[in-house]
């Protein structure tokens, strides 16, 4: 009778097991709710209501650059991977349950081309890992953002938007940008800034970008040109004197084209114009201290306040070092006394004269040595029509041709001198208005000709040798 009933018992069992494999089949790679019954070391023991717990170790429970913070009684979604295991456990995962939930939201946010948030944890190869909720994406450096980010320390470990570029559940690749909602933001925000932009307008800019003539500013998602000369009312040679990338800067919208949208920027307009009231505030032939700011050719502009500046021109350097260029009289931030010119408000433009403030050397000259005077000095320069002649206060005196020899012609005259030559002479004339002192050296003994003709009277034969015919 036993080996009959044999059969039907082993058929029941068999119909049993596998009713109790097909439910357990059923929950095989689902996600079910359950609550952690308690924590055990590094594991949480979870109770999905099956005949058998579950755990799902701690790691899986925590975020990017956080710990899990779970305890018992909380309930939390699982994946099942096995209805059980060779202990009769249930095999559960927290990381698999996160991962199926986020790819569904992922794929509804990617088929929409919705923004979703993540978290940059990680680096590798070309780029960064992103914790998406869950699932990890990858973030290729050249995405990150707009331009080349040196440091992406700041951004790491806080939440982030992204704009999925593709992904494949099959292999689990997701790939995102951060570049691309930033681009987004930024072509609302300029869409917006270029609506609302009016000339006058005072905004706050980033410095993106420095050149030769000036300093583009990103206002928000459009740039503005701050051109060299708009940076200050003082003369500035180059714009990184006073800004540097990545400065934020105050600017004032000086000139908007709503065609080209093209915005010129200005940050001096923000202050006072120097310039206003600075004809009396500088009066012709008053006497001021400034600074050298720079040298050319023709002279020396000099800044007597923040914005103000005037031109020594190389005429107004110095009475007596003519053709000499400027930086061989100041230097670039010297600090002199000039004298003011003439001011023309219009122009912006000062002249400035710095030999005013100096002695004038030929009035000085003519005071100690009036017309009559007998003087010494070298002979500086030979020319075809006299000799000049240095003398006291580093000035020349002329001695004509004419006025060198009673006996011999000038040209004849002047070949018995040389450079370097020391001579006596006399002061003939003195003009101090065009800088000239004429000397005569024949003037030193009498005219032979007046002698002569004062011994002859009318009347008297005298004896005489032709010397020409014509």
């Amino acid at each position: 009778m036993s080996s009959s009933a044999s059969p039907a018992v082993t058929e029941d069992f068999g119909a049993l097991l596998d009713e109790c494999m097909g439910v357990g089949n059923a929950f095989e790679g689902t996600v079910i709710s359950g609550a952690i019954v308690r924590i055990d070391g590094d594991f949480a023991v979870i109770d999905v209501g099956l005949k058998s717990e579950g755990r799902v170790p701690l790691k899986e429970f925590a975020t990017a650059g956080r710990a899990a913070e779970i305890k018992a009684g909380d309930t939390v979604d699982v994946f099942i991977e096995r209805y059980e295991d060779r202990n009769g456990e249930v095999v559960l995962s927290r990381e698999k349950a996160k991962r199926e939930e986020a790819w569904t939201q992922l794929e509804k946010a990617f088929q929409d081309n919705q923004r979703v948030n993540g978290i940059i944890f990680g680096r590798v190869k070309g780029g960064f890992t992103v914790d998406l909720s869950g699932a990890v994406a990858f973030l290729p450096g050249s995405q990150v953002d707009i331009r080349p980010v040196r440091d992406i320390g700041p951004l790491m470990g806080s939440p982030q938007p992204f704009q999925i570029l593709k992904m494949d559940r099959s292999r689990g690749n997701i790939v995102v940008s951060r570049r691309a909602v930033l681009e987004e933001t930024r072509a609302e925000q300029r869409s917006e800034l270029i609506e609302n932009l009016k000339e006058g307008q005072i905004l706050e800019g980033v410095v993106k970008n420095i050149t030769d003539y000036g300093a583009f500013v990103d206002l928000g998602g459009v740039d503005g040109l701050l051109h060299v000369t708009d940076i200050a009312w003082k003369r500035i040679n180059h714009p990184s004197e006073a800004l540097h990338i990545g400065q934020t800067v105050k600017v004032q919208v000086i000139r908007f084209n709503s065609e080209t949208q093209r915005i010129s920027l200005g940050i001096k307009q923000l202050d006072a114009d120097p310039w206003e009231g600075v004809e009396a505030k500088y009066p012709n032939g008053a006497r001021y201290v400034g600074r050298v700011t720079n040298i050319t050719d023709y002279g020396a502009f000099v800044e007597l306040e923040a914005g103000v500046e005037g031109l020594v021109h190389v005429s107004e350097m110095s009475w007596t070092k003519k053709n000499v260029h400027p930086g061989k009289i100041v230097s670039t931030s010297q600090e002199v006394e000039v004298m003011v010119l003439d001011v023309d408000p219009q122009k912006r433009r000062i002249s400035l004269g710095l030999k005013q403030c100096m002695a004038n050397p030929w009035e000085s000259f003519v005071e100690k040595f009036p017309a009559g005077t007998e003087v010494e000095g070298e002979v500086k320069n030979i020319t075809e029509f006299g000799l000049f002649v240095g003398l006291p206060g580093d000035i020349d005196g002329m001695v004509h041709l004419s006025d060198i020899s009673w006996d011999m012609p000038g040209e004849q005259a002047i070949a018995e001198f040389k450079k370097g030559d020391m001579v006596k002479a006399k002061i003939l004339d003195v003009d101090v208005e065009k800088e000239r002192i004429s000397l005569g050296i024949k003037q030193l003994s009498s005219d032979p000709y007046k002698d002569a003709i004062s011994s002859i009277k009318k009347g008297d034969i005298v004896t005489c040798t032709v010397t020409q015919i014509t």
